[in-house]
């Protein structure tokens, strides 16, 4: 496998974000070549590799990924048989809509994994869940399980949490000289807003990453949503795959989040929660506050919020 190896060391070295971590990971690779600590079995080359590939700075979408099934060969810069890979995963998964639901109180409830799929092709599935919850009182998202995404969707969520002011949104950068590729809210989006000024919770956990990763932080950064439970898994890099042999896939990372607020992203530290709480009692906290938020507003759902904040804190007392 000396070979598979030598590739992942060029890809590196020629596709990496920093030029000073690709040269630090290229010579640790050519060390591991040259003490024969890389196995012949691809499943165990694989996790090799990718804990050497991440010994430098721990970048975790740095990775030789194995493919049990076969990958089919392609061309450099096709992505044609990912994207339908993508488009089928979406189809089996409700568009990344595991769960939608109007809890008692007028609580929205959100339920996106296991990724923010393209909004070319899930966009009109997001359109119909916040539509149908755009008349909640408070939006509970939950990104525990939310492992990666598109930056687009990302873009395209926040929009229905927003209004038709554009706010800027985190960015991408695929150099250190190079200009951020901006991204921004959407003057118009089609359905119903729920709109910016009705509270929002997100949830995370040590599994959110990438594009969940996104998500909350630009809610947090945007003061547009209170994030409750573990802090994320720290990947903030775009990454692009590159086959090196037909069950191994090398994963480089591109380009960096960048953050108009504070120049900055979630890398290698991840999202930290404004409520730090377990991932298992998340779900609980963001809707105990909501009732409260309900409540508080006084509007047309607080007599069912009363009800069902005395039944729920009885419930988990």
């Amino acid at each position: 496998m000396t070979r598979v190896v030598e590739q992942v060391r060029a890809l590196v070295e020629a596709h990496y974000l920093y030029p000073d971590v690709a040269a630090a990971v290229s010579r640790v690779l050519a060390e591991g070549v040259g003490e024969g600590r890389y196995p012949a079995e691809e499943p165990s080359l694989a996790t090799a590799v990718t804990t050497d590939l991440q010994s430098v700075n721990g970048d975790k979408h740095l990775r030789l990924k194995y493919h049990a099934e076969a990958l089919r060969p392609r061309p450099p810069g096709d992505d044609t048989e990912e994207y339908a890979a993508i488009a089928r995963w979406a189809d089996q998964t409700c568009g990344g809509v595991a769960c939608m639901r109007r809890l008692a109180g007028n609580v929205g409830y959100l339920e996106l994994q296991p990724l923010l799929f393209p909004t070319a092709l899930c966009g009109e599935i997001i359109t119909a869940a916040m539509s149908l919850l755009a008349t909640t009182d408070v939006l509970i998202i939950d990104l525990r399980h939310c492992l990666g995404g598109e930056p687009s969707m990302v873009a395209f969520l926040i929009s229905y949490l927003w209004d038709h002011e554009p706010a800027q949104l985190t960015g991408l950068r695929e150099g250190k000289d190079s200009r951020v590729k901006q991204a921004w809210t959407l003057p118009y989006v089609p359905g119903r807003r729920f709109g910016k000024t009705k509270p929002v919770y997100a949830l995370t956990s040590a599994a959110t990453f990438s594009g969940g990763e996104q998500l909350s932080y630009d809610l947090q950064q945007l003061g547009r949503a209170a994030i409750i439970g573990e802090p994320t898994r720290g990947g903030a890099h775009a990454r692009e795959g590159f086959p090196v042999h037909p069950h191994l896939e090398a994963t480089i990372s591109v380009a960096e989040a960048v953050s108009p607020k504070t120049g900055g992203n979630w890398e290698g530290t991840g999202v930290a929660p404004d409520i730090r709480t377990s991932a298992d009692q998340a779900q609980d906290t963001a809707y105990d506050l909501a009732l409260q938020d309900v409540i508080a507003a006084g509007g047309a759902a607080a007599a069912e919020a009363r009800g069902a904040l005395a039944a729920f804190q009885a419930d988990t007392a």
